[in-house]
């Protein structure tokens, strides 16, 4: 399966470049995360919780960064092995373009599944990955930016807060 989009986010270039690379923003990021340790040089190990279709599991892998073009682009590729259900590896080609009021995010994305998952079809495999590419990227935009819309903020919730964390925590925290 492969997918092309792009995201306008309203922060400088260093601050995206900063945030794909933060293992605190890739958990906060890749729906389903657990955790994620490491660095963008030796790699990231993460876990995450995802069903897809009827089949849940729990995927153990590692995400490596290659092809790093400082504020400019950069690829991220994972494996991760989810035991009876089967593996998912897959890999996003990012490119940072810098537009008037901030950064322009491109990403090409490529997904392939094995195992169990591959059973589900084809249809079900392709929806699944699409909709975590965009979670994942509307994620990254959220944790930079903070929330879209306040007005959405039921009365007497704190506005931001989701899940315990404040959104847009990231670009106010490297500010």
């Amino acid at each position: 399966m492969k997918m092309s989009d792009s995201r306008e986010i309203k922060a400088d270039r260093a601050t995206v470049w900063a945030a794909l690379l933060s293992p605190e923003v890739l958990k906060e990021c890749v729906p389903g995360a657990q955790e994620v340790t490491g660095t963008p040089e030796d790699g990231f190990e993460a876990t995450v919780v995802q069903k897809v279709g009827p089949v849940k599991a729990t995927f153990k892998g590692a995400v490596t960064i290659s092809n790093m073009v400082e504020h400019e682009s950069l690829t991220l590729s994972g494996e991760g092995k989810g035991g009876a259900a089967g593996f998912a590896k897959g890999g996003a080609d990012v490119r940072l373009e810098e537009i008037e009021g901030g950064t322009r995010l491109h990403y090409d994305v490529e997904a392939s599944v094995g195992g169990k998952l591959a059973q589900l079809g084809s249809r079900i495999v392709d929806g699944f990955a699409k909709k975590m590419a965009d979670q994942f990227f509307a994620r990254l935009e959220e944790v930079i930016e903070g929330p879209q819309a306040p007005e959405d903020t039921p009365e007497g919730e704190e506005e931001g807060v989701a899940e315990g964390k404040k959104k847009g925590w990231f670009k106010k925290l490297i500010s």
